[in-house]
């Protein structure tokens, strides 16, 4: 469940998912205004085990997608709501091909999210992947 923040009279809620992924940092897990949905960028731990990242791209590129699910289901949303993904690999060259395979298997081939996939030098933990989404409201 989520535990909401308004602030002040501007309509912004932001989420803080109960039993969701542990923050790395000092963030909410979503921010919403005027029907969309922000979600904070997820890694590759699981809630159950904060800061314990699987081997390799694959699993880490379905754990991330596995809390992103968390995330929005606690905001009655899914991935079919998603407009737009960011995804942050460390190792680019390495790790695209298998991620891009990995990735397209959560959406539906006609539903597929406008994207940016971007090379980075580093993520918290030292994950090799880090994914976050925008999505509208229904």
């Amino acid at each position: 469940m989520s535990a909401e923040k308004s602030k002040g009279s501007t309509g912004v809620k932001f989420h803080m998912i109960a039993g969701g992924p542990k923050p790395v940092a000092p963030f909410s897990h979503a921010v919403e205004t005027d029907g969309f949905v922000f979600v904070t960028g997820q890694m590759p731990d699981r809630p159950e085990a904060p800061g314990v990242l699987p081997e390799g791209i694959v699993a880490q590129t379905k754990a991330v997608m596995e809390n992103l699910k968390i995330v929005l289901a606690s905001l009655s949303l899914g991935l079919e709501h998603v407009v737009i993904a960011r995804i942050y690999l460390t190792r680019f060259k390495d790790d695209y091909a298998a991620m891009n395979e990995t990735y397209r298997r959560y959406f539906a081939a006609d539903r597929l999210p406008a994207r940016t996939c971007v090379g980075v030098t580093g993520l918290a933990y030292d994950a090799l992947i880090e994914i976050d989404l925008v999505c509208r409201r229904p």
